[in-house]
């Protein structure tokens, strides 16, 4: 299950400028919700999920009067590696809780998951407005 509670954050050492935080996340897992549709169905409802789902998250933000901490921001990351959710959940819920605790000018979360059965999906969330839209990050 996801921990916001992790979540820690830090005084924005410039609060009155806005720059941009850009954050890649390579090693995020999480379960596929759905199990037992596989060969190993037996196995994956042991997991209390199917199986597993890889992907990188990008975190781009203009912080407002808090940033996130980044060990803070990993071991969140991590309490999603035994929770069956799906990626647009797992994306949203993400942006839900960072922007929940750092209250951004700005945020976007994209997730960019690993191919499964043959279709690649790219998932993201933005939180409030972007005075320069253009596109930073390759996913």
């Amino acid at each position: 299950m996801p921990k916001p509670e992790l979540l820690e954050t830090f005084p924005n050492p410039y609060p009155g400028r806005d720059y941009e935080i850009a954050m890649e996340c390579p090693e995020f897992t999480a379960l596929c919700p759905i199990g037992g549709i596989e060969s190993d169905a037996d196995e994956l409802r042991a997991l209390k999920g199917g199986a597993p789902d890889f992907g990188t998250i990008y975190i781009t933000y203009v912080p407002g009067e808090l940033c996130v901490e980044l060990k803070s921001l990993k071991l969140y990351l991590w309490s999603f590696r035994d929770d069956g959710i799906f990626y647009e959940r797992a994306v949203n819920r993400i942006l839900d809780d960072l922007a929940k605790v750092t209250s951004p000018r700005w945020m976007e979360v994209v997730g960019d998951f690993n191919i499964r059965g043959g279709i690649k999906s790219i998932i993201r969330a933005r939180v409030g407005a972007r005075r320069d839209h253009a596109d930073r990050h390759p996913a």
